[in-house]
């Protein structure tokens, strides 16, 4: 029986005092809702669990220390007078890496990790580009992921193009936190309003200059924009720079640079028609709406009194320090799950967990039994010897917090369980569980949990959500290879990426009559070292045929025939290229799992973070699939990326995963791949799990997009003169990391429980999703020409049944009364399959559309059940019409002397000048 988050909260609270059972409520009431790995809580206004991660490769300063101790002090009073008096940083924590040295001061971190960190300073993707930005997944008002900052950056190096570091942090904070977007353009510069040319800024009230800046032979000069014969807006390369002095006090959003600018954008000073993400995305509100709508708002107040200073926490990494909780108890006899356990925990041993890490382990019936105190794995001899202590007998029943609570006990021998982990697997249900909820929240530790089977203990997640751990599931389906693919995503929160385990192929099949399971994997420069090929099999061995890129046939697989499985460690580093195998087996299932390590510590690999934004689905909403595929900073564009949903029945759903920028996915080549899941079949556990392919089309892309964070000011106004601040530093387009990459990953993406999933049939209740990358564009001052990416029938997808397109010259009526505006005669536009390109002409009737006329444009579309998407962005349409230059007129032909150019006759020269100015002027009045 599953219990409500209530019931075990009152249990929970019937067995501690008032004070700890508010803090456990609260602990339970940030987990409901959206998946998020951060542990930053609002408490009294104060935002504390800030985690800030120094990235292990930035060289060892101490003074960085001190910078974001500056930065987050000059921000607090900052964010709490933008936010009128609601908001302030309280509490904050440092990680900072292992390989500096130790101080006094430095502490082990408990649930803090670089997996969970809000803001990372790393080293710059390419020299000098130093921009802050954040990491947005989701849709207006949804949290970000991450805050990038460099050291350069942090250490004031950048102050004149984006301004103080504490006003920098402000803004990345309003992505990270409550969901906004900036208010500029960096792809179009300037708009039409009312006929008359507009910088993208935001408030409108903010003042400055449209010049270019044309450079020749080491020389610049600063001239007026021309203007565009075609759009009528300024020239490419025009920039609008802003004065230094301003009044005006809005918007953090488009320029917390500017000196007067202390407020977010409102309802009253918004700028609605320009042409920005903000607008785009958040339709049409201004930023200052979109945060009084935040969770946090909601249950804030102003404060009456000044805040405190921000406190810190300075943590440093240190080993890893890693315990199995494993159930042993009589139900793991049934399907062979102690046996998938045996291999699963093996390639955990043998493989996954990284070289220098204590590991230990127990398992657990009625009663826990310690199988292994702590060992520290320096070579295969403690890999080997662990993998000897796992369970062989399965019998009894299950109390899982007996388990937990020995392997603190294991843990305390030698270490205190601050930052330490525990892999908790369990098949059984246990009533009990919620009675260890507190000690766990104590202990400091992570909990990773793998829910094996259908009737696993309902409450298991729960430990995962408190502690920050990964949650995953597994059904009893070998084929699919659920359990080793939740062992092989273990690898450490706070390892180098060199140091990490990479999966780079997952696959299963059940074999028939000596059939054949054939296949390829694909070794990619970036990874090779340590490279493990695992076999297992249900019942009899297989006959293994392997080959590396050159043909040469590989031999010494070290074949476990009690475990069922085989494994070869390849010496060194792999060869790069694609691996063949074949696989024979008759009546039973195989699975093929290959893993392996960068190889090369300064080169960073191609890595697959995969995620849900939801741990609960309740249906009819939609969970969104995410899947972030880069090398490094940079994302790898152009990927075959493939989600695979496995429902508690076994049943398996496959996705493709998009970066078009449409449906589900936030920003186009971000290397974000995302897509919606509605395909419910079943009440329960559901696991996600991602593969990844390269082809000839992938690239790594070093030139990322507009990002989401603070605008490079190009230049200063001050005393009536341009001061130019440095061009962003061009992109090198011969480095290595900007070519074409052909690889192959697969990653675990956790898991969630779906819940109110009727009987079969399941009615239609998902309406399209809505179109977020509608463009209009005028073709001959007559027809105006739409595109955008096609929803489906289902969110995206399946093929919408029909479009509504309407049409206005005022923005609000169009946004607030669509159904009221002026509907397009759609009767020829037929939807195509989802995420298809959409392309629609049509010439506006019953309205006005004359030279300087602006059009606003919106879609709605409409699936076969009549269930509606929202409203699309809002396209415009603003008709230019150049001035028509009249043909040149001859004059009456006049003889006229011959006159010598040379000659010294007086007022020669007075003539000439005469008829070079006559000349001039008939050529100003023929251009208008």
């Amino acid at each position: 029986m599953q219990h409500s988050p209530k019931r075990e909260i009152k249990v929970q609270c019937a067995a501690m005092g008032s004070f700890k059972c508010s803090v456990f409520i609260l602990v339970l009431h940030l987990l409901e809702g959206t998946v998020s790995k951060s542990l930053i809580q609002l408490n009294n206004n104060g935002y504390e669990g800030i985690v800030i991660a120094i990235d292990p490769n930035v060289p060892e300063d101490e003074t960085l220390i001190q910078q974001i101790k500056d930065m987050v002090t000059q921000a607090s009073p900052y964010l709490f007078e933008a936010t009128e008096r609601r908001f302030y940083f309280k509490k904050v924590a440092i990680l900072i890496p292992e390989k500096w040295k130790t101080k006094p001061e430095y502490v082990r971190p408990k649930l803090e990790t670089y997996k969970n960190a809000d803001v990372l300073v790393a080293e710059p993707t390419a020299p000098g580009n130093d921009e802050p930005y954040t990491e947005q997944m989701g849709n207006c008002g949804e949290k970000g992921e991450r805050i990038h900052f460099t050291p350069d950056f942090l250490a004031g190096k950048k102050l004149a193009q984006y301004g103080p570091q504490g006003r920098v942090f402000v803004h990345e904070w309003a992505h990270l936190r409550w969901g906004v977007y900036d208010e500029y353009n960096n792809n179009q510069k300037f708009y039409f309003s009312n006929g008359k040319r507009q910088a993208v800024r935001c408030s409108a009230d903010i003042t400055g200059k449209n010049v270019i800046k044309k450079c020749q032979g080491g020389s610049c000069v600063t001239k007026s924009c021309k203007l565009d014969k075609v759009t009528g807006l300024y020239e490419e390369g025009c920039e609008f720079i802003p004065h230094g002095l301003q009044t005006v006090k809005a918007s953090i959003m488009f320029a917390q640079s500017i000196d007067s600018v202390v407020e977010f954008c409102t309802e009253k000073n918004h700028n609605k028609e320009a042409p920005n993400l903000q607008n785009q995305k958040c339709n049409l509100r201004s930023t200052w709406e979109v945060i009084s709508d935040s969770e946090d708002f909601k249950k804030t107040t102003p404060m009456t009194t000044q805040p405190p200073t921000p406190t810190f926490s300075l943590l440093q990494i240190g080993q890893r320090i890693v315990c199995l909780v494993l159930d042993k108890s009589g139900s793991m006899a049934n399907g062979d799950r102690l046996n998938r356990l045996n291999q699963a925990g093996k390639l955990f041993l043998l493989q996954t967990v990284e070289q220098g890490s204590w590991v230990g382990m127990v398992t657990f019936d009625s009663v826990a039994h310690v199988q292994s105190e702590l060992i520290q794995i320096n070579s295969d001899v403690e890999r080997n010897a662990l993998t000897r202590s796992l369970p062989t007998v399965a019998a009894g029943g299950t109390s899982i917090c007996s388990g937990l609570r020995s392997a603190f006990a294991v843990i305390r021998k030698k270490y205190s369980t601050d930052g330490s982990e525990i892999v908790l697997l369990t098949d059984g249900e246990d009533n009990t569980i919620s009675s260890c909820f507190n000690e766990v929240k104590q202990s400091g530790a992570i909990i990773h949990t793998v829910a094996l089977g259908p009737s696993a203990a309902r409450e298991l997640e729960e430990l995962s959500k408190m502690t920050g751990g990964l949650q995953t599931y597994a059904s009893d389906q070998a084929q699919n290879n659920g359990l080793i693919d939740a062992f092989g995503a273990l690898s450490s929160g706070n390892g180098a990426d060199s140091q990490r385990s990479i999966q780079l192929e997952s696959k299963g099949l059940t074999l028939q009559n000596n059939q054949w399971m054939n296949g390829t994997v694909l070794v990619d420069s970036t990874v090779g070292k340590d490279t493990l090929f695992l076999i297992t099999w249900t019942k009899q061995p297989p006959k293994i045929l392997l080959w590396d890129p050159s043909k040469k046939k590989q031999d010494g697989f070290v074949v476990d025939a009690n475990t069922k499985m085989a494994y070869l460690q390849i010496p060194g580093t792999a060869k790069v290229g694609i691996w063949s195998y074949s696989l024979q087996a008759s009546s039973q299932t195989l699975t093929l799992t290959v893993t392996s390590r960068p190889s090369s510590a300064t080169v960073p690999p191609i890595t697959v973070t995969s995620k849900i934004n939801k741990n609960t689905g309740k249906f009819p909403s939609a969970m969104t699939v995410y899947a972030k595929i880069h090398q490094g900073a940079s994302p790898i564009l152009r990927a075959t990326v493939t989600a695979i949903i496995e429902s508690v029945n076994g049943k398996t759903v496959t996705l493709e995963l998009l970066d078009n920028g449409a449906g589900a996915d936030a920003t186009k080549d971000d290397g974000v791949y995302s897509r919606y899941f509605t395909a419910y079949n079943a009440n329960g556990r559901y696991s996600v799990k991602v593969w990844a392919l390269g082809g000839i089309n992938a690239a790594s892309q070093r030139l990322i997009p507009q990002q989401n964070g603070a605008m490079y000011i190009p230049g200063w106004i001050e005393n009536g003169e341009v001061n130019w601040n440095p061009p962003r530093p061009e992109i090198n387009k011969d480095d290595p990391q900007s070519k074409q990459v052909c690889f192959s990953r697969t990653s675990s993406g956790g898991s969630f429980v779906a819940s109110g999933v009727p009987q079969a049939p399941i009615p239609d209740l998902f309406p399209p999703c809505q179109i977020t990358d509608l463009k209009a564009k005028i073709h001959g001052y007559k027809f105006i020409n739409l595109t955008w990416t096609a929803p489906g029938d289902d969110y995206d997808h399946g093929r919408a049944h029909k479009y509504i397109i309407r049409i206005s010259a005022n923005i609000l009526d169009l946004r607030d009364k669509f159904n009221d505006s002026i509907q397009v005669n759609t009767s020829d536009l037929i939807p195509k399959e989802a995420n298809s390109e959409e392309v629609f002409v049509f010439t506006p009737e019953n309205i006005t559309f004359e030279n300087g006329t602006d059009l606003f444009i919106a879609v709605q579309a409409v699936d076969k059940a009549n269930l509606k998407s929202e409203i699309s962005n809002i396209a415009r349409v603003s008709l230019f019409i150049p001035p028509e230059i009249p043909p040149e007129i001859p004059g009456p032909s006049l003889p006229c002397p011959e006159i010598n150019v040379n000659s010294t006759i007086p007022g020669l020269h007075i003539l000439k000048i005469m008829w070079k100015w006559l000349g001039e002027l008939q050529l100003s009045v023929a251009l208008g």
